[in-house]
This record gives C-alpha cells, structure tokens and sequence, in this order.
C-alpha cells in the first residue's frame, strides 16, 4: 500500500514527519506492508519517507512575498500531477500547506476519482473563514483530521467527515527539558538571562520581521547588560544573513544549529518568536513569549481592506483557547519599542511570567492526550482501501 503525502514548509515537513513515524509504526502492528512517498523534507526523509523534491523553501504569505516561488510552485505542481499519474497511491494526504494542498487535492479528485482523500491540519478558516476556502476543503477531503477543538466544530458544522485527534506537538513534548539541563548540553553557564530569537522559517521573514525583532533585542541588551541571545538558524541558507544582522545590532548572540534549536527554547528566560507553530513549542517548554509578525504593507493592508481579516488571534496558542495568552505585535504594532517593551515586561516581572506560564497549562489540555501520531495514522489506515 503506498500513502502519498503532500506537504511544504518547515512546519509542513515536522508534522509529516512525526505522521510519517506513526504510520510506519501503526501499518507494522496492522500487518500492512506500506510505503510513504511525498513531497516535503529532511524530517519527512527521516522519517523512511521516500521525497520526490524538498518544498522546506517553497514557502511564502501574502501577495508580493509569493511571487518570487510562483514559476517554481507551477513546475512543482506539474511534477507532482505527473508522478501520480504513472504512480497512483492508495491514498493521499494533504497536510497543511493550503494554496498547493487545494491544487493537488483537486487535480486528484478529477484524474484519479478512485483515491480517498484525507486532510490532516486543514486551512485554519474558523480563524478567517471565507465560504469559498472552505469549500475547496470540503471538495478536496474524504475525512478531515483536525488538531484544535474549534477547527473540528467549524469542518463538522461545515459538513465534513472530521476526526479531532488533538495536536502532534503533545506526543514530542510530554516531558519538556528543563533549564538547567539546557543550559549545561549548550555548554552556558546555569545563571544569567537568556533571550531566544527564532525570527524566521520564511526568506520574507528575514526582511520584514528579523530587523524589528534584532533592534528590539539590542534594546533589551541595553536595559539588561549581559543578557545572552540565542539564534537557532532554521534553515542553513538563512545562516549568513541572520549571522550578519545579529553582528549589525550588536547583540551579544550566539547561533546555534537547527538541531539544537529546542535546547535553545528551553534554556531560555524569553522567547521573541515569528508567528507559527513554533509558539506552541515554546508554551509547550513553559517557556515566556512575545509573538511578532509583519507582512509586506500591501498584503496587511488587503488582507485588512479587501479580504477583511477579522480574526482576533493569529498565534495558535491563543487560538487553541480562543483567548490572549500571549502578546501578539502584528504589522503595525511589530516595532522595536513595543517588542522590547513586552519583552522586558515578562523578563522583569514575575508576576506576568506566572501568569502566561500557568495559562498555558489550559492551553496544553486544549491540545489532547498524548497517542496523537497513532489516533492519526489509524484514522488515515482506515481510509485505505
């Protein structure tokens, strides 16, 4: 039986991975003799995925910010079209990943009639729900794994086939690392405040988001001399660039290895991170945060004017509880002064890192027991036919 999995971005590619795991590890206790093919990346590959092409880079939010990938997206989709003409799977699985995920889900629904569909994180439209997002989902899904309880009560109002199996980030995280152990795999000394900058997963992050986050970083120095900065570097090509802006601001900073990049959240006092899935793994390590965001000014401003985004969090992690546990900086509002003004808040007083650190404990509830990966990978071994 094979399962083709239909992904991208660095989100994309640590969800299939995990799922990829679980299928394995599922498809072995059935008796089922499976492969996993895909498009995706090195956690996917990993994983035993076979990969047809990497689509970690192939990512990009907003009109101006698409544009530079948009060839590259055509010749992928064309790439991918082909290969599952002369290649039908058993099943397919769109994860995350929506403008793509919507063109491949569909291409399948017309060509290939006689493969069920399954999809696994879908398009957060309860967030900014428009009727026609959620219909392509609708038309594209057999069944709809959902993560967050909300998204599992929007898809069944909606009409689709929806299985809430909680969120997969809970089965790496049942127990988180503590400081002390992070600091001494890092070789840092077990005192001292440490700030961790996780910028960009994104090449548009790097120029509308890390220079706002870096000057705010330089603020924090500044009102809090010896403060140490850890880097992670999500991707190797972003190395020079985040290496160079960090040596611009003169931040005492250190950049460490994507592989290393969870010691770095959990040895630290604070966390200023891009939104994404990453705040979920920063909640998940207890650790105090401030979610910035910036698009290019066009996009903010037709996603404001035009598409009327109306969503009152982007975060997940106040998405999960629909409720403000931690402080969201958004286009406008994403300056140094405000940054770095919430950031000193949470590394200054106490009482508020109490407050964020225990309200994530809802949050974690929210997110479901551990068994994820498996409660997926049975969902989707259901389908097979």
């Amino acid at each position: 039986m094979r399962v083709f999995i239909h992904t991208g971005e660095v989100s994309g590619d640590l969800q299939g991975g995990l799922l990829t795991e679980a299928l394995y590890r599922q498809a072995q206790q059935r008796g089922i003799q499976l492969e996993v093919v895909g498009i995706g990346g090195t956690r996917m590959q990993a994983a035993g995925a076979e990969i047809l092409t990497d689509t970690v880079r192939l990512s990009a939010i907003g009109l101006l910010e698409a544009v530079p990938y948009y060839w590259q997206g055509l010749q992928l989709q064309k790439q991918v079209n082909e290969y599952l003409l002369e290649n039908p799977p058993d099943l397919m699985v769109l994860l995350d990943y929506m403008g793509p995920n919507i063109a491949v889900g569909k291409f399948v629904r017309q060509t290939l009639p006689q493969v069920p569909i399954v999809y696994y994180i879908a398009p957060q439209q309860w967030v900014f729900s428009t009727r026609r997002n959620t219909q392509n989902v609708l038309d594209v899904s057999d069944k709809l794994l959902a993560i967050f309880p909300e998204e599992a009560t929007y898809y069944e109002r909606a009409g689709a086939n929806t299985r809430w199996v909680g969120h997969p980030l809970v089965d790496i995280f049942a127990e988180p690392m503590t400081q002390a152990v992070a600091r001494q795999e890092l070789g840092m000394p077990e005192a001292g405040k440490v700030v961790t900058l996780l910028p960009a997963s994104r090449q548009q992050e790097l120029v509308y988001i890390m220079p706002a986050m870096f000057e705010a970083a330089a603020r924090i120095q500044a009102e809090l001399p010896g403060t140490k900065f850890l880097i992670p570097v999500s991707l190797p090509d972003f190395k020079e660039e985040v290496a160079e802006a960090a040596e611009t601001y003169g931040l005492n900073a250190r950049l460490v290895d994507k592989a290393d990049g969870r010691r770095a959240i959990a040895a630290a006092d604070l966390v200023l991170n891009k939104s994404g899935t990453v705040n979920l793994e920063v909640a998940l390590m207890r650790v105090p945060q401030v979610v910035v965001y910036r698009l290019s000014n066009l996009t903010a401003f037709v996603a404001k004017y035009i598409v009327r985004f109306t969503g009152k969090y982007v975060s997940p992690v106040n998405l999960m509880e629909n409720k403000p546990i931690v402080p969201e900086l958004l286009q406008w509002d994403a300056t140094p002064e405000k940054i770095s003004a919430a950031g000193l808040a949470l590394l200054t007083d106490e009482a508020k890192r109490t407050t964020m650190i225990d309200a994530y404990e809802g949050m974690r509830r929210a997110m479901g027991e551990v068994g994820v990966g498996n409660r997926a990978a049975n969902e989707i071994l259901d389908m097979l036919p």
